[in-house]
């Protein structure tokens, strides 16, 4: 029979053995980060008949054919035979700032805006075989011209075409991510621009 002191010793010796042994941490999980969410791609466009009756049976360009219709531009891009539409799809028009927008679509505003849609038509067919691992410049109905990147992807100035070759009966659309803009110079020719201030 063991006697309350061994007893006692054992229960000591045991304890400070525990006592030795490391003490896990726990660890709180390493958080993680969601990659941002990329927009939802548009469903592709199909050809529906002429440049108006596709961009009409997409559904994606309601604002675009509502400026055309108020710029008497819808039976113009109805009586064409050979042309190039830089279609702009709704999210481009929602990326605009609103008050821009809004302006845009008001009467005092017809012109600007007629002149602003007719800077995204090209009075020939260039489909992308024609500028594909090239830079050209393609003159637009407003007078100046675009220019046409065929690089590592298709490009209509800044925008991305997010869908090209859509060959209808009286042309080609491109649908693009953005609104072009008249005027719009390339970055190496505002480089230039810049320098030369710089050097007067």
């Amino acid at each position: 029979m063991f006697s309350a002191r061994v007893i006692a010793i054992a229960f000591l010796f045991a304890a400070g053995a525990a006592s030795a042994q490391p003490m896990a941490i726990a660890q709180a999980p390493t958080p993680t980060i969601a990659p941002p969410a990329l927009p939802p791609a548009l469903p592709p466009v199909v050809v529906s008949g002429d440049i108006v009756d596709t961009l009409k049976a997409s559904g994606q360009f309601t604002i675009l054919l509502k400026a055309t219709d108020a710029t008497n531009l819808t039976g113009f891009l109805r009586a064409q035979k050979n042309m190039t539409f830089f279609a702009p799809a709704d999210t481009a028009f929602r990326a605009l700032p609103p008050a821009d927008l809004a302006r845009l679509m008001t009467v005092p505003a017809r012109a600007e805006l007629q002149k602003l849609l007719i800077y995204h038509m090209v009075n020939a067919r260039v489909p992308t075989v024609e500028f594909k691992g090239a830079v050209r410049s393609a003159p637009t109905m407003a007078g100046s011209p675009v220019e046409l990147n065929g690089g590592d992807k298709f490009l209509v100035n800044e925008a991305d075409i997010t869908q090209a070759d859509i060959i209808t009966p009286n042309g080609v659309i491109h649908v693009i991510d953005k609104v072009l803009t008249p005027g719009w110079t390339p970055p190496a020719a505002q480089v230039a621009v810049a320098a030369s201030a710089v050097t007067k």
